[in-house]
């Protein structure tokens, strides 16, 4: 009874919700509803906006946006017999359905997200056996050996955790290769890796051939291995020393838990960051995935393996024969398959590995391109929305994941849609001004604040617009590829422990310079069309300003792929312990103020300057944080200066040996409580306003930065072809 009660009430709201929204009403009414409806939402934010209000807040942005479908489905549609119109009209209307269609999703999941989880790093729970995977492929042993440095230290009983280097760059098939010089390069890598290995107390494992990518080697690895439970790095994600004291006590409580997964947190910035200098002010891209939409997912038992710093159940493998190696995207398309066989998963919201992002645009365009290919194959050959034993929730937290990818669709029908007018003066959106303010700008506005609740804090305005903007010039042939031939896209390693040493152009940066000229070229069109037809001049004006909108972004992206040199390839974590520091044989107090995968910078008491020289070899003496034991780790000096504190010094590991490694694992990845610090320090929501007039000063600079790089890439490529054809004259 109680059941039937509850169907009804949402039956009348829903016809309520319909008949309010379909109600014909004028033009200055849904004006000023729509305004009505941004001031409600604007205060609720300011005055209560978690809770039952959030939802309150939601819900009349959501009204708005149900009010903008009606309208845009019966009225704004071009007639069928006109197909020069009709055709991209109808093309910007499913792009615009299938926004509104991914904001639905995303208010599934994230509306009321779960609350973090409490700590479990001191709970007295059973102690399972526990395999840790590290799959490698081509890179370099140094950044291996942090990784397995820092996993050998983490704090769990020695003889309950079995550490493995799963080498697919020293595989028989390429030791064995044709090709002598990667044949050599491979049993190089082999003897190499073996040794690192036993020094550091780690087990190797190759095999003989090359076959499907991870997937493949993590089952090899399986099949080699006997653990309870099987935690999984990337070969460049380092754990914090409680990554499994966080983690493995909630197989205890559910004997069906298949999966806890926890963020991933990186040391370096990824190249939009970077290239426009906001690593350390603004919150990371992926922190609205793992900040936000993981927790969302969590409260459905959809949260998904993403391949790295998670801890997953040997016996749930079993039943599907290992890692699922379909796709390219082994570890959502694992975890969807166990969903549907009953079993479950956990989210921990708490940084416990840090790794590497990609240094250059181009390569990551290829993660991306990766990501998005994979769960095209997912969408295609698992296809949640029919996938058996999924329940209903979970069905749309996959549809959720996966058709996010085909942004690149919509993204550039919103591109070029205002230039089918201005060039051509296709009517692909029958409205007038007015109409597009009292519907549309409201929409639009409505939407962003819809946004801004949703994420807050983890996402400022425009950021997602800009990421997906900058994908969406080189995602779209990859994805349609994909989808015209699912099995044709292979696992492509990321190359992550890079660095640019000059200033330059992205070698993948020529068509967003294209773009760039030709909405240019729309805005002086809108000029000349509402010169020339000033009877139309309201809708031009209204296209001129989406054309202009989109201006902005291309030119806040040319900064995107404008890459700045930067020798280092890993930002500074601040970390702050107390050293002595040896100079020439005598020790200084001193402390170490910040770290990175690759060296560490100190303030050091009681020394001078003329004490000092340039690559001296020098020594830091700290306590380390696992036993509280004191160790010397070798370093060079690269850098120092005076300062009021001391004399701060820059210097770069000597790990020479494997006791070094280890020291360096402590140094930087020992503590999680440092990422999750510096995580905090980045979140601030500075509202649809303020973000809005931050992003347009953002936009403005790194606009005049691209063209200032596009300059002098051209005088560069003139004075090189002016000093070819000299050469060809002699």
């Amino acid at each position: 009874m109680r059941k039937l009660l509850i169907v009804v009430q949402w039956a009348l709201a829903s016809v309520c919700v319909i008949t309010l929204v379909t109600l014909p009403i004028s033009l200055e009414t849904q004006l000023v509803a729509g305004m009505c409806v941004l001031v409600a939402m604007m205060l609720l934010k300011l005055v209560r906006p978690d809770g039952i209000w959030r939802l309150v807040a939601l819900a009349f942005g959501t009204a708005i946006v149900m009010r903008y479908v009606y309208w845009r489905t019966t009225s704004t549609l071009p007639p069928f017999n006109q197909l020069e119109n009709f055709i991209p009209g109808f093309m910007l209307y499913l792009a615009e359905m299938y926004s509104v269609m991914m904001l639905a999703l995303s208010l599934f999941v994230v509306a009321l997200p779960l609350p973090s989880r409490p700590s479990r790093a001191n709970s007295n729970d059973r102690m399972p056996t526990v395999d840790v995977f590290i799959p490698t492929y081509n890179e370099d042993p140094e950044l291996l050996a942090n990784t397995m440095a820092a996993a050998r230290g983490m704090d769990y009983p020695a003889g309950k955790v079995t550490v493995w280097l799963l080498d697919d760059g020293g595989t028989l098939q390429k030791r064995n290769s044709d090709k002598i010089v990667d044949a050599n390069n491979a049993e190089r890598r082999h003897a190499q890796l073996q040794k690192l290995c036993a020094d550091l107390g780690v087990n190797y494992l190759t095999r003989d051939r090359n076959e499907h990518a991870k997937a493949g080697n993590l089952n090899n690895g399986l099949a080699r291995s006997g653990g309870e439970l099987v935690a999984v790095f990337d070969a460049d994600h380092a754990p914090a020393r409680d990554f499994l004291r966080e983690t493995v006590g909630y197989f205890d409580e559910d004997p069906r838990l298949f999966l806890v997964q926890t963020p991933h947190f990186f040391l370096n910035p990824d190249p939009v960051e970077r290239n426009l200098r906001t690593f350390e002010k603004m919150p990371s891209e992926n922190e609205m995935f793992y900040g936000i939409i993981q927790r969302g997912l969590d409260k459905w038992n959809a949260s998904f393996f993403c391949g790295s710093a998670a801890v997953l159940r040997r016996s749930a493998l079993v039943e599907t024969n290992g890692f699922s190696g379909v796709s390219i995207t082994e570890d959502c398309e694992t975890a969807i398959e166990l969903h549907a066989r009953g079993w479950h998963s956990v989210y921990v919201d708490k940084p416990l590995i840090a790794g590497l992002q990609p240094a250059t645009f181009a390569s990551f365009i290829g993660q991306r391109s990766r990501w998005a290919q994979g769960m095209m194959q997912i969408l295609r050959f698992r296809f949640p929305p029919l996938k058996r034993g999924l329940s209903v929730p979970q069905r749309l937290c996959y549809m959720s994941s996966t058709l996010f990818w085909l942004f690149p669709f919509p993204r550039a029908i919103f591109l070029v849609a205002p230039l089918f007018y201005l060039f051509f003066d296709l009517q692909i959106f029958t409205a007038s001004g007015g109409e597009f303010m009292a519907y549309t700008l409201t929409y639009m506005i409505v939407n962003l604040m819809m946004q801004n609740y949703l994420y807050g804090a983890f996402r400022w305005p425009w950021v997602s617009e800009l990421y997906e903007y900058v994908q969406t010039v080189h995602l779209l042939p990859a994805v349609i590829s994909v989808i015209l031939n699912p099995r044709k896209p292979t696992f492509k390693v990321t190359a992550k422990d890079e660095s640019i040493a000059t200033s330059r152009l992205s070698e993948i940066a020529r068509p967003f310079f294209v773009i760039f000229g030709i909405l240019l070229l729309g805005v002086a069109m809108t000029v000349y069309k509402v010169y020339a037809e000033p009877f139309k001049a309201d809708v031009t004006l209204v296209v001129g300003g989406w054309n202009l909108l989109n201006l902005i972004m291309a030119g806040c992206a040319l900064g995107v792929v404008s890459e700045r040199g930067e020798r280092a390839a890993t930002r500074r974590v601040k970390v702050y312990r107390r050293c002595d520091f040896e100079i020439n044989g005598k020790w200084h107090q001193g402390t170490i103020e910040d770290v990175s995968a690759h060296g560490a910078r100190i303030t050091v008491l009681g020394a001078q300057l003329e004490d000092l020289a340039k690559d001296a070899r020098a020594g830091i003496r700290f306590k380390l944080f696992a036993d509280g034991t004191e160790a010397v780790l070798p370093v060079t000096i690269r850098n120092f200066e005076r300062t009021s504190d001391g004399i701060a010094v820059g210097c770069l590991y000597q790990a020479s040996e494997a006791v070094h490694h280890r020291l360096v694992a402590d140094l930087i990845f020992a503590n999680s409580k440092q990422w999750e610090q510096f995580q905090l320090s980045r979140r601030g929501n500075p509202g649809l306003l303020r973000g809005t007039a931050w992003f347009l000063r953002l936009a403005i600079f790194q606009t005049y930065r691209g063209l200032v790089y596009f300059w002098r890439d051209m005088r560069g490529r003139t004075s090189m072809t002016a000093a070819q054809l000299a050469e060809k004259q002699r």
